[in-house]
Order: C-alpha cells, then structure tokens, then sequence
C-alpha cells in the first residue's frame, strides 16, 4: 500500500471554512468525492478538489493503473500562519484582526504503486 499525496501549503482561507469539505470527502473513493464537490458553490469546495485532482495527477505520475478505483484515505486542513492587522476602535483602542492562512493535505490511497522516490 502507497499512500500518495498532495498539498497546499498557505492557502489564504480560513482552516475552518476548508475544514468541512475534507470531513466530506474523508473515505470516500476519489470519484465520488470529486462529484461530491464539484456542485458545492463554496470557495473551499474549490480549493480540496484541486488538491484532490493534483494528488490524482501525482498517482497518474507513478504509474497507478485503476486511477478510478483509488480512496481518500486522509483528508485534513491544518492551520497555517496568521498576519495580524490592527483595526482603530473608539476612545483610541485598537482591536487585532487575525487574517488566517490554511495547509491543506490530501493522501490518496494507492495499491499498485510503489513507494518510495
């Protein structure tokens, strides 16, 4: 068994409105989990499918044969770095807006190929 993946790393949305889409699609086989998207309007629908068809383009890359048959066996969205922002409130106060960046990780399940470099 070779697990095959892909990532985005700082993508500029936030972990929690990713979050739910990889919960989704978290066991499913890549098929369905990309049909399972596609209709979805979400900006973070868009992100995991890309990261899904690129760690289905890696599989192609390494020879898998049934490119239909293969599972989501992880899909997580860790959270990245944060730029802090300063907003000026009333009485010279000044509350901090945190604008949050995600790390999005897709492991494809991948029998035939093998592991390694």
């Amino acid at each position: 068994m070779a697990l095959v993946r892909a990532t985005h790393r700082y993508a500029r949305i936030s972990p929690w409105k990713v979050r739910r889409f990889a919960d989704l699609i978290r066991g499913m086989s890549v098929e369905n989990g990309l049909n399972a998207l596609r209709y979805l309007p979400n900006r973070g629908a868009r992100i995991i499918e890309k990261v899904l068809k690129s760690a289905v383009a890696n599989c192609q890359d390494r020879n898998a044969r049934n490119v239909e048959k293969l599972r989501i066996v992880d899909a997580r969205v860790d959270g990245g770095p944060m730029f802090k922002r300063v907003m000026p409130r009333s009485r010279g106060q000044a509350n901090i807006i945190h604008r949050r960046l995600a790390h999005v990780h897709v492991a494809i399940d991948a029998p035939e190929v093998k592991s390694g470099s």
